[in-house]
């Protein structure tokens, strides 16, 4: 694809969401914040839209995309929704938490990976509420990066990434979870699976659905197949710089290490200081540290290290979400 003039960054005012809107419409792509990661967005319904998504991404065709709803009601028309399926929206939709369900007629292959089946969720962001009112559409939108690398969650983070390969991006600031949506397998309501960890833990899921949800969440799929959902490569969400993760750093090991490699610990350590030293959330709290990680990650792979080591976070809970993270990213 040959480069293009930069991408313009649009502030959130009612004449560009309508705007946006009409672009969106006649079938053009709109990099758009969501409260997971920003997305990039096309009319769901329009299969040439959707395929220019997989171009400006780099995507394989084999990795499908999730689908953006207004309103409960448009679920019905684009899913074949359950009673399990309609237990968890009433939980926690509008939020960061996508199902995977039997998909209708509506829907284009290009969208599912010509899988019979359509992820699908109903996001919380203000401003994409707005839009996806405004234009009365269902949105494709997978997120806003060339594929495979640390997800954005900046309006910027979109621009240095797909800048010449898009023309619009809505800003909607800083993601407020800042990691993509938790992703539970519907398609047989006895045997839910999470797919994908995330915001909203498998122990809320578990109780809304009274049943344990098969796994493991960090399952991969295999190159070159399908995929159910997003995100079930084994390598993804990656730094172009090595990274080595660490069940726990200590400050001894981050000072005799290398200071050509970055340490990243999940709180501020208490007796380290350099430049070569960072964190995801001062106290260590998980919200925070998920929140930092993708900007983090993408900071330090601009900035010339050898080497990234990480600290893993507690397991369980949204320590689950972040570790799937830091592990996709760290694969060879």
């Amino acid at each position: 694809m040959k480069p293009g003039p930069t991408a313009t960054i649009y502030r959130g005012t009612p004449r560009n969401l309508a705007a946006l809107a009409r672009r969106l419409r006649a079938g053009e792509l709109v990099a758009v914040p969501t409260e997971t990661v920003y997305g990039l967005a096309a009319d769901a319904g329009n299969a040439r839209a959707c395929r220019a998504i997989y171009r400006a991404k780099g995507r394989p065709a084999t990795d499908p995309l999730i689908v953006h709803i207004h309103s409960l009601a448009e679920l019905g028309e684009l899913a074949v929704p359950n009673g399990a399926a309609r237990r968890l929206a009433a939980a926690f939709w509008p939020g960061p938490l996508t199902l995977v369900l039997p998909k209708r007629a509506a829907v284009p292959d290009v969208v599912t990976a010509g899988r019979g089946s359509v992820a699908i969720r109903m996001p919380k962001h203000p401003l994409l509420r707005r839009l996806l009112k405004l234009t009365g559409r269902p949105l494709a939108a997978p997120s806003a990066n060339p594929f495979g690398y640390v997800s954005p969650t900046t309006a910027e983070h979109v621009r240095s990434g797909l800048g010449r390969r898009i023309g619009h991006i809505l800003d909607g600031g800083p993601a407020r979870v800042g990691l993509e949506s938790t992703i539970v397998d519907l398609r047989d309501p006895a045997a839910p699976r999470l797919l994908r960890p995330g915001r909203i833990t498998r122990l809320q899921l578990e109780k809304v659905l009274r049943c344990k949800l098969a796994g493991p969440a960090g399952r991969s799929a295999k190159p070159g197949a399908a995929q159910i959902a997003p995100g079930q490569l084994a390598r993804h969400y990656s730094p172009r710089t090595p990274m080595v993760l660490h069940r726990r750093l200590t400050a001894a090991a981050a000072a005799k290490g290398s200071r050509a490699d970055a340490w990243i610990f999940l709180r501020r350590p208490s007796r380290l200081r350099g430049p070569n030293i960072f964190w995801l959330d001062s106290q260590g709290r998980l919200a925070g540290a998920a929140r930092r990680l993708f900007s983090v990650l993408r900071r330090l792979d601009g900035a010339g290290y050898s080497r990234l080591h990480a600290e893993l976070a507690p397991p369980g809970g949204l320590g689950e979400a972040i570790n799937d993270r830091l592990k996709r990213a760290a694969a060879a």
